[in-house]
């Protein structure tokens, strides 16, 4: 007779909150840059609702990136009483502004030109390659499988890049996405699998 005890095990990826930083206006390349710094400090905004889909009474343990909108945000949902692990790999992949420092552009034109570039493995100067970011999703998707497999679930607040890469890390492993957050703030995509 088959097996009916099959247990259900839960991973959560959250963004995080949108940070406080005025991204109006047109950028030279020094001012993009200094951007970028300030996106990194930044607070966040308040979190006015959490998901229906996180079953927050039994989420004792949550991960974050050491970036204070990631911790800021998990504080937010989770409260001071949740264990916050906080973890380097976790970080959003890094972007740098490329450019001839010639204009001024709207902020998107040189982050989306920049991170394009940086995919293409042309604009990874003193920052970590993209071939070495996929390396280090691979490596926090393993990690959250372990904890998922010893606790039942796990919880990861971080950044939209990484996540995405973590999710795709883990559908290769077999996990299903139940519900995908996309890369919206504070977005919740749920991925399960069987034991």
């Amino acid at each position: 007779m088959e097996n009916m005890t099959t247990e259900t095990i839960h991973i959560y990826l959250i963004r995080h909150a949108r940070p406080m930083v005025d991204k109006s206006g047109f950028f030279s390349k020094e001012q993009a840059t200094q951007y970028l710094q300030e996106y990194s400090l930044a607070e966040v905004e308040q979190v006015i609702e959490r998901s229906e889909h996180l079953p927050i009474d039994r989420i004792k343990k949550v991960f974050c990136s050491t970036l204070p909108r990631s911790k800021a945000t998990a504080l937010q949902l989770f409260g001071p009483q949740v264990e916050l692990v906080e973890d380097v790999t976790f970080r959003e992949f890094e972007n740098r502004i490329w450019g001839l420092p010639l204009g001024k552009f709207p902020l998107l034109w040189w982050q989306v030109t920049s991170r394009l570039l940086w995919l293409m493995g042309l604009n990874q100067k003193e920052i970590e390659s993209f071939k070495m970011a996929r390396k280090r999703a691979s490596q926090a998707a393993d990690h959250l499988v372990q904890e998922a497999e010893t606790a039942g679930m796990a919880v990861l607040v971080a950044h939209g890049f990484l996540n995405e890469f973590i999710k795709r890390a883990l559908k290769r492993r077999g996990w299903r996405v139940t519900i995908d957050g996309g890369r919206k703030f504070v977005g919740v995509t749920q991925l399960e699998k069987s034991r």
